[in-house]
């Protein structure tokens, strides 16, 4: 049985697409997945499956959250030494990058694409991409980046779903307990 990491994008945000976690857990198990957990309100999932395909897995829970409450979700799925890897592929230094964002990518992007959405550069704000990773670090706070996620996937051409350090973290700690 594999443990997953299943990160939501954008419930609970300002009041939209409620999803309250006790209810998502109580769903998530209903449809056979195993040991479901979740961490704050923002739509962060560590289970166990006997599946190992991870696109069946996010089709699972997109179609269960949409079946109970009624919009779509976005979903990626990662497994503990996926998230580890984006985890500890973190370019910045170490002063940094307890203040950084790790924005999941659901494709590696195309390296034209890539060279092309690095032209544009935002003072106080730098970025990198490893793989399926996009690393943020905004002097700023996150708050106040002028770059988004959107421009991101628009201009990569990908799927993506931020969390902070400490969040990363914790996802990590909960996967390697189950």
């Amino acid at each position: 049985m594999g443990t997953y990491i299943a990160l939501l994008r954008g419930i609970n945000v300002g009041g939209h697409k409620k999803v309250p976690m006790a209810e998502l857990r109580e769903l998530l198990t209903k449809s056979g997945l195993e040991n479901v957990t979740t961490y704050i309100q923002t739509g962060n999932v560590v289970f166990q499956s006997t599946k190992k395909d991870a696109k069946a897995l996010e089709n699972k829970i997109k179609k269960a959250i949409l079946d109970y409450f009624g919009f779509e979700v976005a979903v990626m799925i990662r497994t503990r030494s996926h998230l580890e890897s984006n985890f500890n592929s973190c370019p910045f230094s170490e002063e940094i990058k307890k203040d950084s964002y790790f924005a999941m990518l659901s494709d590696i992007p195309d390296a034209d694409l890539v060279a092309e959405a690095s032209k544009k550069v935002y003072e106080n704000e730098e970025y990198k991409i490893i793989d399926d990773c996009l690393y943020l670090y905004c002097a700023n706070g996150y708050g106040k980046a002028k770059f988004s996620l959107n421009y991101f996937e628009r201009n990569l051409k990908v799927n993506a779903t931020s969390r902070n350090y400490k969040t990363m973290e914790k996802l990590l700690a909960m996967s390697s307990e189950n």
